[in-house]
């Protein structure tokens, strides 16, 4: 919901722009483990080289990060009067090669008098469980989805989902935004309602519902726990803040 605020990192970071507008980019994060060393087994470095051809616009990276080689491939065009954006990324771990896979299309349009905007998704989490089955020993058989949860890098534990959003601006200063996440495994979803609006210059009001909706066991129903009526679930929520800048 809150966007603006990202934890940081410590990195090395370079970007070379071309003439013809392609660049190159490249980071370079060193990390200490457990025991205080800094090692490339939690340490990440990265290159990307971002470039246009024709209507489409492409990136290309490659990347070892926490000792995982990493390839990756993106690109946005225009189809119809809409931008289509897609990105592949695939990660080795233990010689195995985990793909993920996002597709995105978002589209602007003028309905009764005001301006609107909306996207449809889809994602594929190469590291989720496609299954369904998210109980304690399921996910300890996926150590390497649990760490990227931990690390911050996923937010979902099932494989497959799609996501609708639509937004119309009120006024130039109010948006309305209604999102819906749905979990395509175990057929569970999360309806989110947003009203972001700038009352003066400096002083925004962000107001946020969330309606979790699916069965016990399913991921927004809420995830078996391993404790008999205790299950990892969130309930229905209300988010405000107010936000003044200086």
């Amino acid at each position: 919901i809150d966007k603006e605020y990202k934890t940081g990192d410590d990195m090395i970071y370079g970007q070379y722009l071309f003439g013809n507008g392609h660049d190159l980019q490249a980071v370079w994060v060193a990390r200490r483990d457990e025991d205080g060393d800094s090692t490339s087994e939690v340490s990440s470095i990265a290159a990307k080289y971002h470039f246009f051809l024709e209507t489409y616009e492409l990136d290309f990276l490659a990347a070892e990060h926490f000792d995982n080689k990493t390839i990756g491939i993106g690109g946005a065009t225009n189809v119809g009067g809409s931008v289509w954006r897609s990105d592949l990324v695939s990660t080795e771990v233990d010689n195995d090669w985990r793909t993920s896979l996002l597709i995105n299309l978002s589209y602007s349009w003028l309905a009764w008098g005001e301006n609107m905007s909306g996207h449809v998704e889809l994602y594929r989490n190469g590291f989720g469980i496609d299954d369904g089955d998210y109980s304690p020993s399921s996910l300890a058989q996926n150590p390497e989805l649990l760490s990227r949860i931990q690390r911050g890098e996923l937010f979902t534990v099932g494989r497959h989902y799609f996501a609708a959003s639509a937004t119309i601006e009120l006024t130039p200063l109010w948006l309305l935004t209604s999102t819906l996440f749905t979990n395509l495994d175990d057929d569970s979803q999360m309806i989110q309602f947003v009203s972001q609006h700038d009352l003066q210059q400096n002083l925004q009001l962000l107001v946020a519902v969330n309606l979790p909706q699916g069965n016990e066991g399913s991921e927004f129903g809420g995830i078996d726990s391993g404790l008999a009526d205790r299950p990892l679930s969130v309930d229905e929520s209300l988010f405000l803040q107010l936000a003044y800048y200086f």
